[in-house]
């Protein structure tokens, strides 16, 4: 580390240059890929070569993106920082009264004393290579003042010209979309209360036509659950920025004298093609302490198996079928509680309806565990029906305008566990089931967006406070049920973000699970969340969610690669056709262990009907490929296959998981019955990566697993499965 006016940070293949003598804040020369040994004389002089020209019209010293820039500072583009004293709109002129450096940290302490405000930035590079921004403003003054915003910004470098974020709707979150990056600012929020289905899971912003394997891209993500805003902008001087930070609602954040708010932590992370971007959020994920650590059960969730329809007989049958396909845990959905026979009445009233459960749940999950499996239950603890004893008889625990309810959601309104009785009624309700049962996982479900988020007494916004409840609500129920894990749900992948998995072992990604759907959506959502927290199940052969029907190799090899599970009514199943499923199972199983703790990464095929994805071990002795054809392809047969990842100097074996193309396709390949005849196509990696093999020609909608291990280690290069 080099400190003369400038610092270089360096950690987890980053660097990042700042300049500690811009006037007011420091400023980030630099942030991307590891500088390696830079001298002193090369540090001053990038940032003596930083220091932008004044120009004709401008103002006499041009502004600089510092950590936090502000008016007073002569910037013009957005502000970091927006609030008001009573009315008045004095920007605060932060200057730096102390500066702490440690080999990957910087922390800086700035006041406006004429203010009355306090600043602290923190900047870390983490182990991920993750540049961390948690930035902080006290109210050192003697009366209230109100934060606006507080955003932390990234500057990105001048080749960024390409934006890359999503959109999306219920069944069909995290949709890519691009454009350009040009002058002004771009802006994307959520005011829904929760980041929603059409919230961007990042925003990043990279070189030209930049892709999962080539391009220079950065991006950012905010570290929180509710209203949310980010910003890519280019100013006229030519400067841009990415910029990341909760939106704040009118006299949210109001601070006594004394008080302090701390902005929810900012990343930002880069890559040589979004594959290395993503795998420095799954390193950060895997680096946690609170990160699972034991393999991933696989799932069986009823609810598209049975959905209200709760027979004791119907769901031990179900949880037979399931022990003997191979799954570890079984998850009882919406249904179970006092007065739920459909999705209009009962949410509040978490007390096991005697009218269906006249014993309780206990044989039903006496049942289970006595068939080797874990019992998960669903809960939505945050939500309420009109109809139920709750909200008839605690109507000001209803988050609303003074006198008006919001307009309803899903026969729906939202519980506001900022207020402390509401907070412990939920927390005995959900604790005394627990205590009474034997319960090792929890479905939380979020179903609908906020509304006019106020408290029913005073009309203040509600959505910060309530979003740390949830997280405290979380956190106090596995502290008194030590091992309870918890899935974040919301109506699907509608909270998917680093606050909520902070104390979530992993999201529903999406209510739709039509496995062409699911291609797009979890490639979108691997951007930030490594495969073992994402939801991926196999469904029944006709989508709920779409009408399209899917054979279950397709199905099946779409949700392998994730914490895989059944959503599907298997009691009826043939013999057969369990086994089959059994199979699918197993397979994972026997890649598990890779597939939740290797690498992730995603082909760039010039045909967009092709898709290959895989997860390489952290060795890169052995990967595992999926190739999928979604459409028919533009050339017949369709082209080459590549396989990034690999190491380029080993060489490695390629064979389908299974050789049945019996249902899936119009033609062998030579590499294929080479495996079958064992004589499996060995390449090096570097070829692989490459220059790869001819792919299979399969019928649109179909999907081939492929493993590829390292030669000198190859063993039984096959697993038993089921492609047809």
């Amino acid at each position: 580390m080099h400190m003369s006016g400038t610092l270089h940070i360096t950690r987890g293949g980053t660097s990042v240059v700042v300049d500690t003598s811009t006037a007011g804040l420091p400023t980030i020369l630099y942030w991307g890929p590891a500088l390696g040994d830079t001298s002193s004389a090369d540090l001053d002089a990038l940032a003596a070569a930083s220091i932008p020209q004044r120009v004709s019209g401008s103002i006499d010293t041009p502004a600089r993106l510092t950590l936090v820039p502000l008016e007073s500072h002569g910037w013009q583009g957005t502000p970091a920082f927006t609030g008001h004293r009573g009315g008045g709109s004095r920007t605060p002129a932060f200057q730096v009264t102390e500066l702490k450096t440690d080999d990957a940290q910087l922390t800086v302490t700035a006041n406006d004393d004429d203010a009355g405000l306090a600043l602290t930035a923190q900047l870390t590079l983490t182990a991920a290579g993750l540049l961390r921004q948690r930035l902080a403003v006290t109210n050192t003054g003697a009366d209230e003042y109100e934060v606006r915003s507080l955003l932390a910004f990234f500057p990105l470098p001048a080749g960024a010209q390409e934006i890359l974020d999503h959109t999306g709707r219920h069944l069909r979150e995290r949709s890519p979309q691009r454009h350009n990056l040009t002058a002004g600012s771009y802006h994307r929020e959520s005011r829904r209360g929760r980041p929603g289905a059409d919230a961007t899971v990042l925003l990043a912003a990279g070189e030209p036509a930049f892709g999962f394997e080539r391009g220079l891209v950065h991006a950012v993500h905010t570290a929180w659950s509710g209203n949310h805003q980010y910003i890519v902008e280019q100013t006229p001087s030519g400067e841009k920025f990415l910029a990341a930070g909760e939106l704040l609602l009118p006299q949210e954040m109001t601070l006594a004298p004394g008080s302090t708010y701390t902005a929810p932590d900012a990343f930002g992370s880069w890559g040589e093609g979004l594959n290395e971007l993503a795998s420095r959020f799954h390193s950060e994920f895997r680096g946690r302490p609170e990160h699972p650590v034991r393999p991933r059960p696989v799932t069986l969730n009823t609810w598209e198996a049975v959905y209200f329809d709760h027979s004791l007989d119907t769901l031990k049958s179900l949880a037979d079928r399931a022990a003997r396909a191979g799954i570890e845990r079984y998850v009882l959905d919406d249904g179970w509680f006092s007065g739920r026979r459909d999705d209009t009445a009962g949410l509040g009233d978490w007390f096991v309806d005697e009218s269906v459960w006249p014993n309780g749940l206990t044989p039903l999950i006496d049942h289970v565990r006595s068939l080797g499996m874990e019992f998960g239950l669903w809960f939505e603890p945050e939500m309420v029906n009109p109809d139920s004893k709750l909200a008839r008889n605690h109507p000001e625990w209803i988050i609303q305008t003074p006198g008006r309810v919001p307009v309803a959601a899903r026969q729906q309104q939202v519980l506001n566990l900022a207020i402390p009785d509401a907070y412990n009624y939920i927390l005995t309700c959900i604790d005394d089931i627990l205590t009474a049962n034997d319960i090792a996982y929890i479905k939380w479900d979020h179903n609908r967006d906020l509304l006019e988020a106020s408290n029913a007494t005073s009309g203040a916004a509600v959505v910060h406070s309530n979003v740390e409840a949830v997280y405290r609500l979380m956190a106090e129920l596995k502290e008194r049920h030590p091992g309870l894990e918890i899935e974040s749900c919301a109506s699907g992948g509608a909270r998917v973000d680093m606050g909520i998995l902070r104390h979530t072992d992993r999201i529903w990604t999406s209510d739709c699970i039509d496995p062409i759907e699911r291609l797009v959506n979890q490639k979108h959502t691997g951007l930030l969340v490594p495969p073992e927290l994402m939801g991926m199940h196999v469904g029944g052969p006709r989508s709920h969610s779409t009408g399209r029907t899917h054979a279950l190799s397709f199905r099946a090899a779409t949700a392998i690669f994730g914490h895989f599970g059944v959503e599907w009514d298997i009691s009826g199943l043939s013999d057969e056709e369990l086994a089959r499923l059994g199979n699918w199972i197993e397979l994972h199983k026997q890649w598990r262990d890779v597939l939740h703790a290797g690498t992730t990464v995603h082909a760039d095929l010039p045909d967009p009907s092709m898709d290959l994805r895989g997860v390489v071990a952290q060795d890169r002795r052995s990967a595992l490929y999926g190739y999928s054809l979604t459409g028919s392809s533009a050339s017949y047969p369709p082209g080459r296959i590549t396989f990034p990842g690999l190491d380029p100097t080993t060489t490695y074996t390629i064979t389908p998981a299974s050789f049945d193309y019996t249902d899936q396709g119009q033609s062998g390949l030579a590499w294929a019955e080479a495996a079958r005849n064992g004589t499996p196509l060995a390449m090096s990696g570097r070829l692989l990566g490459a220059l790869g093999v001819h792919a299979p020609v399969l019928f649109p909608e179909q999907s081939v697993l492929i493993e590829v291990r390292a030669q000198s280690t190859q063993g039984n290069t096959t697993h038993k499965g089921e492609n047809s």
